[in-house]
């Protein structure tokens, strides 16, 4: 019993001394474990004889209840001294500033700021919007659009040709929007009301013109549409997107092979210190073509030229964005630079809308 007695004491001398967690847990697994001692002693009591297991079980019990206790005890002093130090360690500075929510520290980029405004102000106009392929058929691209053979745009050094399929066909990365008009003539039957915004890509590169760049056409197809209702269309466009009260616009006579008469617009604007004012001056900056749909463009997607009529224009997405947020290089927009995107860029929450705003 005297031997009981001085392993009791040796193990809670050795429990008040530990340090730490860590040396705790080594003197239970010593004392308590499969091989500890006061276990190994728990092994002997299936030797004893009934009146030994009795006196001495208990003793041996006595002292395990002990340990137990010392241990529990030791471990909540541990942890609260960890705590302690812990706290004292990761002492915080309440009068630092807030850090930004994610929402406040994301920007969405002015490309697609700019898509976006542009979806609401013609969608208010009643105008739905069409989707395509970024890889076009040749004919799409180019033959059922009027472009004829030996046409420059069709040549290796204008655009992106994949290798030739074992009949001579060739796929090609489309160079403008238009084919997703062909597809929408195809596919629906007039009246046709849409816009056709997306990714386009021509073998071009300087500071104004990127290998790929975004573009968005518009194409209205009825029995009575006009150039009347095409001039509204794009003057009611340019001064919601712009947000002034009145703009000037000026039609010239062009030519493109899908539109037949076909036009460039011009609208107003002064130029100030490097700065662009739109609505006001008397200098003139060309911002898109347009015109009545071709009536070979109509044959050759199974309508009518006789029955309908309609009209067409695009602009690039990428060019309105600079002209509006003041971007000099068309090439910044597609940098990734983080520094840039956090000056031009619009907080997520920011959506645009007529009534509250495009761009607030």
């Amino acid at each position: 019993m005297s031997d009981l007695a001085t392993l009791e004491t040796s193990i809670l001398d050795q429990i008040a001394a530990a340090g730490d967690e860590t040396a705790l847990e080594t003197v239970r697994v010593a004392a308590l474990g499969k091989k500890g001692s006061i276990s190994a002693l728990l092994a002997t009591l299936g030797k004893m004889s009934p009146e030994e297991r009795k006196t001495q079980g208990a003793a041996i019990n006595q002292a395990k209840d002990k340990v137990t206790g010392a241990l529990a005890a030791r471990r909540d002093v541990l942890k609260s001294a960890a705590l302690d130090a812990r706290l004292a360690s990761e002492t915080i500075d309440v009068t630092l500033p807030l850090r930004d929510a994610p929402a406040e520290a994301g920007r969405i980029h002015p490309l697609s700021q700019v898509w976006d405004e542009l979806t609401t102000i013609f969608a208010d106009m009643g105008f739905s919007v069409a989707e395509g392929p970024d890889i076009e058929t040749d004919d799409y691209n180019f033959t059922k659009l009027n472009f004829p053979e030996g046409h420059p745009a069709r040549e290796m050094h204008d655009t992106f040709f994949f290798h030739p399929k074992e009949d001579g066909s060739r796929m090609l990365l489309r160079t403008h929007t238009s084919p997703v008009q062909v597809r929408t003539m195809l596919s629906q039957k007039p009246p046709i009301r849409v816009i056709c915004p997306g990714r386009t890509y021509r073998i071009d590169s300087d500071a104004t013109h990127t290998p790929q760049f975004h573009q968005v056409e518009g194409l209205v197809i009825d029995k009575s549409s006009h150039l009347g209702h095409l001039k509204w269309i794009l003057h009611e466009f340019c001064k919601a997107f712009f947000e002034v009260d009145h703009i000037n616009m000026r039609f010239r006579p062009s030519f493109f092979p899908f539109t037949e008469p076909s036009l460039e617009v011009d609208i107003q604007c002064r130029r100030d210190k490097g700065e662009i004012r739109f609505g006001e001056g008397e200098d003139w900056l060309e911002i898109l073509g347009c015109g009545m749909v071709h009536p070979n463009v109509l044959r050759a997607c199974g309508i009518d030229p006789d029955e309908y009529q309609g009209f067409a224009w695009g602009m690039g997405i990428d060019r309105i964005a600079m002209l509006k947020y003041g971007i000099a290089d068309l090439r910044q927009l597609f940098d990734s630079d983080v520094r840039w995107l956090s000056h031009y860029g619009f907080k997520p929450l920011e959506v645009p809308t007529l009534a509250g705003g495009l761009s607030s």
